[in-house]
């Protein structure tokens, strides 16, 4: 008794495979999971895995719908009808931006084909040229006394610009008017005397050779009275040339000798330089084949218009006319040098400024005229889209004629009325579609209105969508 309290029976393994199935310890029996008993680890192990399947299930699916690639990889696992259905849209739109980009209107700016008058203009580069350049030098040896002139300053003809000292030639002025009241007075003794030996030799009272002789001294005298004479005006006229003036009217250059030195009539760069502004001219060149329209103006007594512009060719700095045409052709570039004149009241065109003149030569009248933008240039010559009732563009070949800047006339191609692309050609071809912002402002905003509205249905979606997913 003792040994078997103090060693019980071990108790024997549950053997579920030999017990009844209404036996205590099985399911539904007395023992089972309805009367009270724990349930047993396997069964416990399954109800966690199947909650993590569970689990991973719904994150796997939000993830799909709801992720930037929902759209197309849910589409493709088949994630529900709606992500099929986005699926479906996606793959339209990529389809429809593939296989109908050809036939998307494109926006273009157009205008339209008016009739008026062009005129023909040729251009050229032109170089002011000034009508006179002079280098001012004394014609004096001597020293320079004053200036009288700032750089820079107008002048007008004749103006004092310097003084060479004078008293030299003062005194040889007065040497040379002494010698002519001497040799005044010998010739006036000589012919006292020759007067009185012809009255002697009237009476017979002297010989005829002593009156020749005396004749003949009168006339050395008379010589020597008018050497004497000149030689007193060469030394007035020295007086005047140490007073240098201007010898014509423009503006002075920069001084290139300063009072003190000693100037010569040999002095390479002179005192200064006049350059005259007004009027000025300008020396351009065009081609001989314009020769015939230009000569055929100037015979019938045509001044023809010139305007110089800058070299950017945007401002107008002056207009005057054409003067003269050269004698001849440069034979080495085929062209011809022509003059215009310009009062240049404002001193714009400056001497040896580059400038871009504009010959009118002629107007014509009743002109089809497009913007210069609308005509292009390829393979086939020059050509224009030409915007055709339905909205779509087509290319014409055209002949054009005479560009004044912006405007651009066409002889032949074209009609008066005709609508041409002149913004976003690069980007059409025969027969494509157009849409003009301008002239069309209601399609267009019908256009972006239906844009605007599908996005926004598909935002409420997407917006829809993620309620949901919050929701979950």
């Amino acid at each position: 008794m003792d040994e078997q309290q103090k060693h019980p029976e071990t108790p024997r393994p549950f053997d579920s495979a030999h017990r009844p199935s209404g036996a205590a310890g099985t399911p539904g029996g007395p023992g089972g999971p309805g009367n009270g008993t724990p349930p047993t680890p396997k069964r416990h192990r399954g109800r966690v895995i199947a909650a993590i399947v569970a689990v991973v299930v719904i994150a796997g699916i939000v993830l799909i719908r709801w992720h930037p690639w929902g759209g197309t990889s849910g589409a493709t696992a088949g994630a529900g009808a709606s992500g099929a259905s986005g699926a479906h849209a996606g793959r339209g739109g990529r389809g429809g931006r593939g296989g109908n980009a050809a036939n998307v209107p494109q926006p273009v700016h157009v205008a339209t084909a008016t009739q008026g008058e062009m005129p023909v203009v040729l251009t050229a580069l032109g170089t002011v040229t000034p009508l006179a350049n002079v280098t001012v030098r004394t014609q004096l040896s001597g020293i320079l006394q004053t200036v009288a002139f700032q750089e820079g300053q107008m002048v007008k003809k004749g103006d004092m610009l310097a003084q060479i000292d004078p008293r030299p030639y003062q005194i040889s002025l007065a040497n040379a008017e002494g010698t002519l009241a001497k040799d005044q007075a010998l010739l006036q003794t000589a012919r006292l005397d020759l007067k009185r030996y012809q009255t002697l030799l009237a009476q017979d009272s002297i010989a005829s050779q002593q009156v020749d002789t005396q004749a003949s001294l009168v006339k050395q005298y008379e010589g020597m009275v008018k050497s004497d004479q000149a030689n007193v005006d060469t030394f007035k006229l020295d007086l005047v040339y140490a007073r240098i003036t201007a010898p014509v009217s423009g503006r002075v250059g920069l001084r290139q000798v300063d009072p003190g030195n000693y100037v010569t009539s040999g002095d390479t760069n002179g005192i200064v330089v006049i350059t005259q502004l007004q009027p000025i001219s300008v020396l351009f060149t065009t081609s001989e084949d314009n020769l015939p329209a230009i000569t055929k103006q100037m015979r019938t007594g045509t001044k023809m218009s010139v305007t110089a512009y800058d070299r950017s060719n945007t401002t107008s700095l002056e207009a005057g006319y054409l003067e003269t045409v050269d004698n001849q052709i440069d034979t080495t570039t085929g062209t011809v040098k022509l003059r215009a004149m310009f009062q240049n009241p404002n001193n714009l065109l400056f001497p040896n400024q580059f400038v871009n003149t504009r010959l009118l030569v002629n107007a014509i009248k009743d002109a089809v005229i497009v913007p210069t933008s609308a005509v292009l240039n390829g393979s086939m010559g020059q050509f224009v889209y030409v915007v055709k009732p339905d909205s779509t563009v087509t290319v014409r070949q055209v002949k054009v004629g005479p560009v004044d800047g912006e405007r651009t006339s066409i002889k032949s191609g074209l009609q008066v009325g005709e609508r041409v692309v002149i913004d976003g050609s690069d980007r059409l071809r025969e027969g494509a579609k157009i849409t003009i912002p301008a002239a069309s402002g209601a399609a267009a905003a019908s256009g972006a209105a239906h844009a605007s509205g599908a996005a926004a249905a598909s935002g409420a979606r997407r917006h829809r969508h993620a309620s949901q997913a919050s929701a979950e």
